[in-house]
């Protein structure tokens, strides 16, 4: 007799909500941006959720590709991401992978993502990652503009500082968080103060690619929950302060066969980084695909006030802007040793997109046998424009436009993600940048009004 195992998760699923006393599910999925969506569905309902999915309309979710008089859309759920929800007492989150007329959507994120992750199980391997989250506590003022939340938090250079840390406020949130971290399984593993003022870091660890960027969606729900309890907003938003550091959304990134050890490490690498020669190619895949990756890690007109070239307003700043690698926080790759560490991406990124982008420009560089060429390690933001230029060290681009130009340009990446999934994303992208093209700002009103 053949075991039905999906019958069997099912049955699983069902004792489990019993035990878990849950009366409520969370249908979630994200959109091309990567905000969480949901529904509310009464645990009775289970059967449904996982054959047929919780139904949106198409058309009124960001980057589905579909029209107004289009096909429904749902969110079927994956089984394997039950979880509670600790502060929905009662409540269960399940993850969904988006369908349409019964076939899983290619627009969909994390559709997507599985795409590039059953290329790679072809091979016997399987993709590792690490995510990083950094974020600034704001809280709201009278008339709608954000401060930092925490008025003491006031030091030029704030990294690791113990009182911002200490403070009731603050630790409650990071306990907060942590505590919910831990409910789908993500062991928090050191919290600390970033640069800029009201900003901090989570650690938590790493895994495969898929169950990271779900516990990065997963962050980003318990952390804007853990704010606002507080009154406070916990903003993603790459750069909010034109003096302070950006946020960033470093992966950690390496894979691994089917006995789990690490194909990216090599102890005798000449180079001292303990990379192996696939480790070398996926990164040499990645450097190659920079611009196009720009698009996809650095998603908003916002992004590019962090990716500065030349001098930083913003004090201990290490946001990359420059394509090359080595064990160097000013490049767009870092080898710390067994991994890369690509820094490009900034807080407001979609982990899934953003994954299966690095998976596809990796695997190119693998297939193609690829070299990364020669490491640099010093401080590029020392560089002037002439030194750049002599060393054949590029810039990733310097505003949205530009990005989702070279994303459009990149037949590689096309062909990878999907020739509909990329002009949905760049048609989207190029809307939001003519838009902010043509809004009038304060600073311009203040330098032109009176200037002629």
């Amino acid at each position: 007799m053949v075991r039905d195992d999906k019958h069997e998760a099912l049955e699983a699923a069902r004792q489990w909500i019993a035990q878990h006393e849950v009366e409520y599910l969370l249908a979630q999925f994200v959109d091309i941006h990567g905000a969480a969506k949901t529904k509310v569905v009464p645990a009775r309902h289970l059967d449904m959720l996982v054959h047929t999915g919780a139904g949106f309309s198409g058309y009124a979710i960001w980057g589905t590709g579909l029209a107004r008089n289009g096909g429904d859309y749902y969110a079927r759920a994956d089984l394997s991401t039950l979880c509670p929800v600790p502060w929905l007492p009662g409540y269960a989150r399940l993850v969904g992978d988006g369908h349409v007329h019964g076939q899983p959507h290619p627009l969909c994120s994390r559709v997507l993502l599985k795409t590039q992750l059953a290329r790679l199980a072809e091979r016997g391997w399987t993709f590792n990652t690490g995510l990083e989250p950094e974020f600034v506590l704001l809280r709201r003022q009278a008339d709608g503009d954000y401060v930092p939340a925490d008025g003491f938090d006031r030091l030029d250079k704030a990294s690791y500082d113990y009182k911002a840390l200490a403070r009731p406020d603050n630790r409650r949130f990071l306990e907060r968080v942590t505590e919910a971290m831990a409910a789908v399984g993500a062991d928090v593993y050191q919290i600390d103060h970033e640069d800029a003022t009201g900003q901090y870091e989570i650690n938590y660890a790493y895994s495969d690619a898929l169950k990271s960027a779900d516990r990065y969606t997963w962050f980003k729900m318990a952390a804007s929950f853990a704010a606002e309890e507080a009154g406070l907003l916990c903003s993603f938003m790459p750069k909010p302060f034109a003096d302070r550091a950006g946020s960033g959304l470093h992966f950690h990134v390496s894979m691994a066969d089917a006995a789990g050890v690490n194909l990216f490490e090599d102890d005798s690498d000449p180079q001292g980084y303990a990379l192996s020669q696939l480790g070398y190619r996926f990164l040499a895949g990645i450097l190659h695909h920079a611009p196009a990756l720009t698009a996809l890690c650095a998603p908003t007109v916002n992004s590019y006030k962090r990716l500065v070239v030349g001098n930083s307003l913003s004090g201990a700043t290490w946001a990359p802007a420059y394509v090359a690698y080595g064990d160097n926080r000013t490049v767009l790759a870092r080898c710390p040793g067994g991994r890369i560490e690509w820094r490009l991406a900034d807080a407001g990124a979609n982990p899934y997109l953003v994954s299966a982008a690095l998976l596809a420009a990796g695997l190119d560089g693998i297939d193609r046998a690829l070299e990364p060429g020669q490491p640099v390690n010093d401080d590029l933001y020392e560089y002037d424009a002439r030194r750049l230029h002599e060393a054949g060290i590029r810039h990733v681009p310097q505003h949205l436009g530009e990005a989702v130009d070279a994303l459009e340009a990149d037949r590689v990446l096309a062909a990878a993600l999907g020739e509909e999934f990329v002009a949905e994303f760049v048609r989207l992208k190029r809307m939001e940048w003519v838009d902010y093209l043509r809004h009038v700002s304060d600073w311009e009103r203040k330098r032109y009004a009176d200037f002629f």
